[in-house]
């Protein structure tokens, strides 16, 4: 049921950019979901060249960038943020494509609406096992990312709901999931083993830590171009 528009616990209408890809095209859209703490403008490097495929959708998740920093901040809060764009832009079939937060995000929505998802690309996504996260408490005056929204995902992550595990089964999207290897702050070995979870998935590791798109963002781009391509000749079609 969905929660009344005045409730804490109703979803947020994103900020959003749309970058049109080549006329007449035919792919799905892709959708950029960025991390905690950044705004959509973390992708601007990968933008145009995901756009020479398909239209590219840019939001700037709750409290970020020029969304409004409002009500609850759970993480199922912030995926029907995400369903909600995509109600409102009226797209029945996408590409998602997230990092950190942005690919938990991504990989909720394809947990809860498998049909609505051609593809994902999940970079850095936290791993659904119990992960034992400091949750620090904020001062008043930090961000409403911090304040808000960092320690009740943390919370979520150190205890994740059984149902999103569960659900890795019935994604029907193929998947590539993307560690950054010893640098990063996420075991490596237990998101391989969601990867594991996940029907139609593969695990690759690039440099970067928890930042490879920032930092490695050609060797990104050409892993997921190359996913995207392979992604769009198989059965579903449509990446």
């Amino acid at each position: 049921m969905a929660a009344h528009p005045d409730s804490p616990d109703a979803p947020v209408r994103l900020a959003r950019r749309t970058v049109p890809g080549p006329p007449g095209t035919r792919a799905a859209p892709v959708v950029l979901l960025h991390g905690g703490g950044g705004d959509g403008s973390t992708w601007d490097p990968l933008v145009g060249p995901l756009a020479r495929r398909a239209d590219v959708v840019v939001p700037d998740l709750r409290g970020a960038g020029r969304s409004p920093a409002v009500g609850a901040a759970s993480v199922t809060a912030l995926r029907d943020d995400v369903l909600l764009l995509l109600d409102d832009l009226a797209l029945n079939r996408v590409v998602l494509v997230g990092h950190s937060l942005g690919a938990l995000l991504g990989l909720l929505v394809a947990v809860h609406d498998p049909g609505r998802v051609a593809a994902l690309v999940l970079e850095e996504c936290p791993p659904l096992e119990p992960l034992g996260l400091p949750v620090p408490d904020a001062s008043d005056d930090a961000s409403f990312y911090e304040r808000r929204i960092r320690p009740a995902v943390l919370a979520a992550l150190n205890a994740p709901e059984r149902a999103w595990v569960d659900g890795l089964a019935g994604v029907r999207a193929p998947a590539l999931v993307v560690g950054g290897g010893p640098e990063s702050f996420l075991p490596q070995d237990a998101m391989a083993r969601m990867a594991a979870r996940l029907p139609d998935a593969r695990f690759v590791t690039l440099p970067g830590g928890h930042l490879v798109h920032p930092t490695h963002p050609d060797a990104f781009l050409r892993e997921v171009e190359a996913f995207l391509d392979l992604a769009q000749e198989g059965p579903g079609g449509g990446a």
